[in-house]
């Protein structure tokens, strides 16, 4: 038996800031789509999530629930917390990085003359060197 595709458990946004972290959270979670090589369908079968809720996450329409983060994670091999830190969801540790983002991961993430899917490539192989933090 088929599964229902999750319900859209989002919650409207209003505030300048947030705004602009789902605007990030979406940019990241597409570049982490398009690295993977995953197209919009590809990553709606994988999550369970439709194709539509999907393309307006990305483009940080929505705020999405943790069960759908959670799958999209999962379905990019991705750490959620690593990719909400990386988005700058978390909030910042007391070095002034995003929680649980190294210098080097920040530096990458800053950098202006970076694509998106250069700096998600940066980060996979530095990440795959010294290994991501748990958070």
């Amino acid at each position: 038996m088929a599964s229902r595709p999750l319900e859209r458990e989002d919650v409207g946004v209003t505030d300048a800031s947030a705004k602009h972290q789902l605007a990030a959270l979406g940019a990241l979670l597409r570049a982490q789509r398009v690295s993977a090589q995953l197209s919009l369908r590809d990553l709606a079968e994988r999550t369970n999530v439709s194709n539509a809720y999907l393309s307006e996450l990305e483009r940080g329409l929505h705020e999405p629930s943790l069960r759908v983060l959670r799958a999209i994670a999962s379905a990019l091999g991705t750490p959620l917390a690593s990719t909400l830190a990386s988005a700058g969801v978390l909030g910042e540790g007391e070095d002034g990085l995003p929680a649980g983002v190294r210098e080097t991961e920040a530096a990458i993430l800053r950098d202006p003359e970076l694509s998106e899917p250069q700096r998600t490539a940066l980060l996979s192989v530095y990440r795959s060197f010294v290994g991501t933090r748990s958070l």
